[in-house]
């Protein structure tokens, strides 16, 4: 880990602000955030936190993936989540980490000294709300993702990771409601058949099947056009209708 002084952007030109906790600050209450932020910046398979750490900061994801991972008791390990551009880390009120968060890809995270942010919350309650939607969001994904692991099918389990991986670029880059998304996969297909609990040899098959079936365009190995969202939604076994992008 390393705390990046070259990065040092203005809250109102946040590639995430509309999306992340401070989404609904005004001017002033930027200007008190800026004053408790820092960046950190974590190479790809770098950890940011080991479960049970104490945590003197909380933040965002600005750019690439974490994983979540939980280790069991006899060393064995389960990845249960991913942080995505604009997810939150740590728990204000909490003082250790719940997880293993590791960074997938290479890693910026907009940090917040936790005390002050805590009193900030106290101060300000629309960012205590906004915590508690994205909360709420968390858990109804995490809920999801229980569905994708236990009952989907192999193909239905990559396209349900794909639609996730288009629905968020689409919300983040203004593009949400439009019914064709491209988008840069974040994750090899190694990091995607760990998540998934499939074989590498699986997953490539059954990318190679979608984009057979023209359910995707596939532009080398990572860059991703969805020509239309409704027929990959249908894949992944999820209702594709109303509220598409939200």
């Amino acid at each position: 880990m390393s705390v990046n002084h070259a990065l040092s952007q203005e809250c109102s030109d946040c590639p995430i602000r509309h999306r992340a906790v401070c989404a609904r600050c005004e001017s002033d209450e930027l200007d008190r955030l800026e004053e408790i932020k820092y960046y950190r910046s974590f190479e790809a398979g770098q950890t940011v936190m080991w479960s049970g750490d104490k945590m003197d900061f909380v933040g965002s994801v600005v750019s690439g993936i974490a994983s979540l991972t939980q280790t069991m008791e006899d060393g064995r390990t389960q990845m249960v989540g991913l942080l995505l551009p604009s997810d939150f880390v740590g728990r204000p009120g909490r003082d250790g980490a719940a997880y293993d968060v590791v960074a997938t890809t290479d890693l910026v995270m907009c940090c917040f000294r936790k005390k002050p942010f805590e009193e900030m919350m106290n101060d300000t309650p629309h960012i205590a709300h906004r915590l508690l939607e994205m909360t709420l969001d968390e858990l109804d994904a995490a809920r999801e993702w229980m569905l994708v692991l236990g009952r989907k099918t192999a193909r239905e389990k990559i396209a349900s990771l794909l639609s996730i991986f288009a629905r968020r670029d689409a919300t983040l880059n203004f593009s949400a409601g439009k019914n064709k998304v491209v988008f840069d996969l974040p994750l090899t297909r190694e990091a995607m058949a760990d998540y998934l609990g499939l074989t590498l040899e699986t997953v490539s098959r059954q990318i190679s099947a979608l984009k057979n079936d023209q359910v995707i365009v596939l532009e080398g190995k990572r860059h991703v056009t969805v020509p239309d969202m409704n027929r990959l939604l249908d894949e992944a076994g999820d209702d594709s209708d109303g509220g598409l992008l939200n």
